[in-house]
């Protein structure tokens, strides 16, 4: 029985597979658009190649099951999760079409109670993969899947802001630890872990520390010092381990006054390895759009979207301070200043103008990486 619509004779064949991840099983959704119901298997391999392999072997007996040519077109998506983009690029280099979903652009039921399980969940998915191929472009939204080498990037300067965040939590707990016992010892000066190891670290009366407040100093000494050699390691081999693209992107951004290295390299591993289009595009990816409601009498500005990489949208803010602070004279600037004028002491009107600047901004050092025009007012560095 066929229910699809959209459906004739002489349409391309296409047979629809959708995969819902787990850990212990995978759910297969199959549909050719010419039955009523989609196909359901479930896949169990515990090792990652032979349960992909199995997805392979159960498309090839549904198409042999459905009578389906052996050039029929084969699409798969499933949702973009913990298992990243490998399954992906598994399939393509298959010679496979495939496409991972942002799980959020899923419309769902929006009742109070709804039944969800990985069975409708995959049916669910490949029923809106159908509609998507005909068109039906608000069914879902398809995520850019990056390179290896662009994947791989991203991992520098996240495990240096990992480090640097280990490094302040170690000391943090131990000035806290200290603070107990009246001690206000700077945990942050470099001979602090001799004088604990000499026993010098005193109580507010000057009795010696307790024995096991002592030895957890210590072992939080030798875990900081490790995560600081780990950070002073990074940040030694941090440019030369960039790609020569990444690197220019990078160079070329730090050049403008008001970025500095680290914020370029964070910029140009996390964002614009990214091809975009127009400028609505970019603002979309950082989650800076606003997003009003207007419905019937309700008219109300919900904010942000914050939808993309968080990590790069609290950069961009932070950076759009710095823009107004260096760059006075750049047309960005006048443009907040005149935003904020009369405003006097109301910091909350400048905190929200300034993400409409880190907005503006993304959008200008874009098209200043892609056309190579300088934001209007600019300047560079000296050199």
């Amino acid at each position: 029985m066929r229910t699809d619509q959209a459906y004739t004779g002489t349409e391309e064949l296409v047979l629809a597979v959708s995969l819902e991840l787990a850990a212990a099983k995978w759910k297969v959704a199959l549909h050719d658009g010419r039955r009523e119901k989609p196909a359901v298997h479930t896949v169990a391999q515990p090792q990652a190649a032979a349960r992909l392999q199995a997805v392979l072997d159960v498309i090839e007996q549904q198409k042999l099951k459905w009578s389906l040519p052996a050039g029929t077109r084969v699409v798969v998506s499933y949702e973009a999760g913990q298992d990243a983009f490998w399954i992906c690029r598994a399939l393509q280099a298959r010679a496979i079409e495939c496409h991972v979903v942002d799980p959020a652009s899923i419309p769902v039921e929006r009742h109070k109670r709804r039944a969800k399980t990985d069975r409708l969940d995959v049916i669910k998915l490949v029923i809106n993969l159908r509609a998507w191929l005909r068109g039906e472009r608000d069914r879902m939204h398809v995520v850019h899947v990056p390179s290896p080498q662009d994947e791989a990037s991203r991992q520098l300067m996240r495990d240096r802001g990992e480090l640097q965040k280990e490094v302040m939590q170690h000391r943090d707990r131990m000035r806290k630890l200290l603070v107990t016992l009246g001690c206000w010892d700077e945990v942050n000066h470099q001979h602090f872990a001799d004088r604990l190891a000499r026993d010098e670290v005193r109580c507010h009366d000057g009795a010696p520390l307790p024995p096991e407040l002592r030895e957890r100093l210590l072992r939080e000494c030798e875990r900081l010092a490790l995560a600081q050699h780990q950070l002073a390691a990074l940040e030694k081999t941090r440019q030369a381990s960039v790609p020569a693209p990444a690197r220019k992107r990078s160079d070329d951004l730090a050049r403008l006054k008001g970025i500095g290295e680290v914020g370029a390299s964070r910029l140009a591993l996390e964002l614009f390895w990214r091809e975009f289009h127009n400028r609505r595009q970019v603002g979309a990816c950082v989650g800076l759009v606003p997003q009003p409601y207007d419905s019937g009498q309700s008219q109300v500005d919900q904010g942000i979207s914050r939808q993309g990489n968080r990590r790069v949208r609290a950069l961009l803010v932070e950076m759009a301070w710095d823009w107004i602070r260096y760059q006075p004279v750049s047309a960005l600037t006048q443009w907040f200043n005149q935003r904020t004028q009369g405003t006097g002491p109301n910091r909350r009107a400048r905190r929200i103008a300034i993400v409409a600047a880190a907005r503006r901004l993304a959008i200008a050092l874009w098209r200043y990486l892609k056309d190579g025009v300088i934001p209007e007012g600019a300047q560079l560095k000296s050199v």
